[in-house]
């Protein structure tokens, strides 16, 4: 299957505005703490990469990956860790970034797998927020963007591992 009618969603200007925005809480909610940024592979490492460089204090960052959507277009539900963090988060403020939540799936996974670890806090960090495809009661503590319907590609995000090097978001069809 090849996808590649798309539509600009989100411009790299509006993107990088709200990246700003995002990390500046951030900034204020942690400072004075210690606090640490999990990236969840393969999507999220952009706006990971973004969000560090104007956040205003220092963090830390670890990476995880799972894996739940192959080559469809929709979650499989089933989750497999393929790369755990290295850092302890024992008594630390976390914060994972995420690039969409969908269905909830994985995001509630994960949050069970670190609570697990005993950290301070735990939020939630994503780039985009798909509320009308929920099937798992989750939400993030930091939103870039809402949006309804859709599979969407670029800054991070993926089409059978294709489009993630686009700098804007684009809503796929065909």
């Amino acid at each position: 299957m090849t996808r590649t009618n798309k539509k600009v969603l989100y411009s790299k200007e509006t993107i990088e505005k709200r990246v700003q925005e995002i990390a500046q809480t951030l900034s204020d909610d942690y400072r004075g703490r210690d606090v640490v940024l999990i990236c969840i592979l393969k999507g999220a490492f952009i706006f990971l990469a973004d969000l560090s460089r104007h956040m205003a204090i220092p963090h830390m960052i670890d990476f995880m990956r799972v894996a739940s959507y192959g080559s469809g277009t929709v979650s499989s539900g089933k989750i497999t860790v393929t790369k755990d963090i290295e850092t302890d988060i024992e008594g630390k403020d976390v914060v994972i970034v995420e690039d969409i939540i969908d269905t909830g799936i994985t995001l509630a996974f994960l949050k069970n797998k670190l609570q697990e670890k005993t950290p301070r806090s735990l939020k939630i960090c994503a780039l985009l927020d798909k509320k009308a495809r929920r099937e798992v009661e989750i939400d993030a503590d930091y939103v870039g963007f809402s949006m309804d319907e859709g599979f969407v590609v670029g800054y991070g995000l993926d089409f059978d591992e294709k489009f993630r090097s686009l700098p804007d978001i684009y809503v796929i069809e065909g």
